[in-house]
């Protein structure tokens, strides 16, 4: 793909964007509302979640863990440790979740109405990032409770957020456009999730594993992602940027096979839904 394709696929979404940007908020608005309109607690189930299995973890984990942490003193170092990785690895799973069910998941919606279809995974990925925002930003308010705020490197977590969005996307989207047409695409990738939230240094400290499984974990783009979050949450200092070049190149050629992908398949789907 050249640069006049990637020039036409931005000015593509952004026209889909603007034209149906009605549409894309109010689905946004009614996804919020459906999610726990018959929940009795409703959207605290944002915040139990991730909690109840950061304490799990706490409690298991915290002891072996925090003599791995080095000069790390603060009571709260493993518990923001977790966080940083249970909550944008949440952001991720989240993301691709629902990436790769939202063309089976509004089967019903294509089949009736003309409409852009790259709106629908627009929709999806800003949902799971607002959920993602609404968590994320009580958990800045422990950070600061607890006298461990950042301070200004947060600053530095933008780009890192953006790298994630685009990397989930691509991989989502291209993947959304595979599970149409074969449907064991999103029954592998829960099992696929599972082993991959395990290969990625979220409850677990690198340093506590053998230096050959470290060497083969550094393929791992999430683990470069979640590394950038603990350096910048936990030991407040920027993140290491040439080791996010290599993730940046992934995230951007998947974007740009995802688009590939479903350009060449968009009049395919309703005939498969």
């Amino acid at each position: 793909m050249g640069v006049e394709d990637m020039n036409h696929m931005v000015h593509h979404l952004f026209m889909g964007v603007m034209r149906y940007r009605d549409f894309i908020f109010d689905s946004i608005r009614r996804d919020f509302q459906l999610r726990y309109q018959n929940s009795f607690l409703g959207s605290l189930w944002l915040i139990i979640q991730p909690v109840a299995m950061i304490a799990v973890y706490t409690l298991v984990f915290s002891e072996v863990m925090r003599a791995r942490m080095g000069d790390m003193q603060s009571p709260y170092a493993y518990s923001i440790y977790l966080c940083a990785g249970i909550l944008t690895w949440g952001l991720f799973a989240d993301t691709l979740g629902r990436l790769v069910n939202v063309f089976l998941t509004h089967a019903n919606i294509i089949k009736k109405l003309n409409f852009p279809r790259i709106c629908l995974p627009i929709i999806a990925a800003t949902s799971a990032f607002l959920s993602f925002m609404l968590i994320f930003g009580l958990f800045l308010i422990f950070l600061s409770v607890t006298d461990n705020f950042p301070g200004i490197v947060l600053v530095s977590i933008l780009p890192v957020l953006l790298l994630q969005m685009l990397f989930t996307v691509g991989l989502g989207v291209w993947l959304g456009v595979m599970n149409v047409f074969i449907r064991d695409v999103g029954q592998m990738l829960t099992i696929v999730l599972q082993f991959w939230f395990w290969f990625t240094p979220i409850v677990y400290l690198s340093n506590t594993l053998p230096l050959w499984v470290q060497n083969f974990q550094r393929w791992n783009p999430m683990t470069h992602l979640i590394k950038a979050y603990q350096d910048i949450l936990l030991y407040h200092h920027a993140p290491d940027w040439p080791s996010l070049y290599p993730v940046w190149v992934l995230a951007l050629l998947l974007i740009l096979m995802a688009w590939s992908v479903f350009k060449k398949n968009a009049g395919d789907l309703v005939d498969h839904l």
